[in-house]
């Protein structure tokens, strides 16, 4: 069976496509290589996206599932080793050995935040760890943070979390931020920030929750103990596309480049989520995208512009 629309990524952007694409009478088959949800699944509460009241993004994620499942959706659990994209019908290969094929595909395969690969990181993630300051902010107010990076992102997201934060140490392992000037200004300027220069994480430790980080001088070695009721890791994201094999246009960070359609260079090829390149990733942005992307592909199998 060939398919209108197959759906790469389970996440909010590849079941809004899914819930769009079904809707809109096109044959669509959502492909993940586990349960659908993506980094919602990590989400311990939900209390910006519009309509849902708070809980776990597992509810969420199950919801959305449910409704793309009713408009008449197939999901289907699968590795996928690699892609066919160029031609006029596209096709993926699993690990099985099979080929799912379609007129055309929405790539909505994420991304992941970038870990430190220390002792008690996974072990207190939604319980004190987190890689999204916008997500997570204001579930500490009043707390002790600590955010770990110094480029642009973990800067400016540390002047962000001194709305809810009693005090914020930047633990960066270099003796400068990487981050623009005007936005190391504001962060060296602000009173709740304090920066530990030269130093790395070598441990996240706590009981329930997080309580403290063990932190390295990089130049001596010597170790320390800092009292922090969160920690915040944010040290980039990593695109998942390498499957993809050079066959889509990709910016010098690995993200995939569309245009406001979410159309890739490839005709019949769309993206939409967290792997594209955009402002803001956030969960109705990825639902946004993922609608976007669904008319887009009904307007390419109609043959419109």
């Amino acid at each position: 069976m060939s398919y209108d629309v197959i759906i790469l990524g389970g996440g909010p952007a590849g079941l809004t496509a899914g819930i769009y694409a079904s809707r809109a009478r096109l044959t669509t088959i959502l492909v993940e290589k586990a349960f659908p949800g993506g980094q919602l699944m990590m989400c311990e509460n939900i209390e910006n996206y519009p309509g849902f009241a708070g809980g776990p993004g597992m509810k969420l994620s199950e919801a959305m599932r449910e409704q793309a499942e009713r408009f008449g959706v197939q999901s289907k659990i699968a590795d996928v080793e690699h892609l066919d994209l160029l031609g006029l019908e596209k096709v993926l290969y699993t690990a099985d050995k099979e080929e799912i094929r379609g007129k055309t595909v929405i790539l909505s395969l994420g991304a992941k935040p970038r870990r430190l690969g220390i002792p008690g990181e996974n072990e207190f993630v939604g319980r004190g760890v987190s890689y999204c300051a916008v997500c997570d902010g204001a579930f500490f107010k009043d707390k002790r943070l600590a955010v770990i990076g110094g480029g642009d992102t973990a800067v400016e997201d540390s002047v962000f979390l001194t709305r809810y934060a009693s005090s914020l140490h930047i633990v960066h392992r270099r003796d400068k931020f990487r981050a623009q000037r005007i936005i190391q200004e504001r962060a060296l300027t602000n009173p709740v920030i304090n920066v530990q220069w030269n130093s790395i994480v070598r441990e996240i430790g706590g009981g329930d929750t997080v309580e403290h980080v063990v932190l390295e001088d990089v130049t001596t070695s010597q170790q320390t103990h800092l009292p922090v009721d969160g920690v915040f890791i944010l040290i980039g994201h990593d695109p998942n596309t390498k499957m993809l094999g050079g066959q889509i246009k990709l910016d010098d960070l690995g993200y995939i480049l569309t245009d406001e359609d979410m159309r890739t260079n490839v005709p019949g090829v769309f993206a939409a989520g967290d792997v594209r390149h955009k402002l803001l990733r956030q969960i109705i942005t990825a639902c946004a995208d993922g609608a976007i992307a669904a008319a887009a592909a009904e307007k390419y199998i109609e043959g419109s512009p």
